[in-house]
């Protein structure tokens, strides 16, 4: 079959042919119809994620949609490797499987699933409730764009968003923010903005997809006085690393504030609880409509498309 393939991480994945995935017991060939280029696949197919195995040659992907033996079409991850979705077809266990409601087309749902899931599990993660307050790190992105217009609908009280990209920043408002803070700025600036923005509207909920610089002055704010009010309690949930991979946290922040450190990812939480966070959005997106910029590209053009990075559209492979 053809795919793009990875034979090492230092390049780009090759489009040319591989063996045929033949199931074992368990589990379920699929003819795949399209697939999402994440940030996870990305890091993975570099060797920079916590799930590279340092092995190859392999098909880079984590999910996709595809066509299922008893015909249905189905959102599907859980690719045996070395068979990511990034193919023709490739063999699952049946882990995460969800049916797709018929207004939601091939590329869409590859292209949203995935960064759907990152902000409305990190939620569920947090146990976020209606009616809490919410900042987001890192929300110009597709992934943080969405997680502005998922929290809104999910019924946070105040959105909280923060970015660089000052035309994407602008437009947040549009798409739910209450208020927007510019990531640009020089370190004490940035954390006496958040600071202010957090005792204005309050804060329940920290989505971080940056990690690094932008994390530390978040928690620096958060460790100001009156930020987190008494009896209260923060629940910061990290969920990319586009910043860094490590920060400095002083261990008063701790100590004298009451967050909470989570993580969001594959192994902080259960394939069921992620299966049902995507299952959940496929619900709310079959009816309400999520602005999102996706493009559906042939996956023989893989190695020329692999280094785009528009950053606000998602790249869908389609084989």
């Amino acid at each position: 079959m053809n795919a793009a393939v990875v034979t090492s991480y230092s390049q780009p994945p090759q489009y040319t042919t591989f063996d045929n995935p033949i199931p074992a017991e368990g589990e379920v060939l699929v003819q795949v119809r399209a697939a999402g280029l994440h940030q996870i696949v990305r890091s993975i197919a570099a060797g920079k994620h916590y799930m590279s195995t340092g092995k190859f040659p392999f098909i880079p992907g984590v999910d996709g949609v595809g066509i299922f033996p008893d015909g249905s079409r189905n959102y599907f991850g859980g690719a045996r490797f070395p068979y990511g979705t990034m193919c023709e077809q490739t063999v699952i266990t049946p882990a995460v499987v969800i049916p797709l409601p018929e207004s939601i087309d091939d590329a869409m749902a590859a292209a949203i699933a995935n960064p759907a899931m990152s902000s409305w599990f990190a939620l569920d993660r947090a146990g976020f409730v209606a009616g809490q307050s919410v900042l987001i790190l890192g929300a110009t992105g597709t992934s943080g764009q969405l997680a502005v217009q998922i929290a809104k609908h999910r019924g946070a009280g105040k959105v909280i968003a923060t970015g660089r990209n000052p035309e994407a920043l602008a437009k947040l408002k549009s798409l739910g923010a209450d208020e927007v803070v510019s990531l640009d700025q020089p370190t004490e600036a940035l954390v006496a903005s958040l600071r202010d923005a957090m005792l204005a509207n309050g804060v329940d909920v920290v989505l971080d997809y940056l990690w690094g610089s932008p994390a530390e002055a978040a928690l620096n704010a958060l460790g100001a006085k009156g930020v987190v009010k008494p009896g209260g309690r923060v629940r910061f949930v990290q969920i990319g690393n586009l910043a860094g991979e490590t920060i400095a946290l002083p261990a008063h922040t701790l100590r004298s504030t009451n967050i909470e450190l989570l993580g969001s990812g594959f192994g902080s939480g259960s394939m069921n609880g992620i299966a049902e966070a995507i299952g959940g959005f496929f619900q709310l997106a079959a009816t309400q409509k999520f602005e999102f910029s996706y493009k559906a590209v042939p996956l023989a053009e893989v190695t020329e498309r692999w280094g785009e990075k528009d950053g606000t559209t998602r790249l869908v492979f389609v084989p």
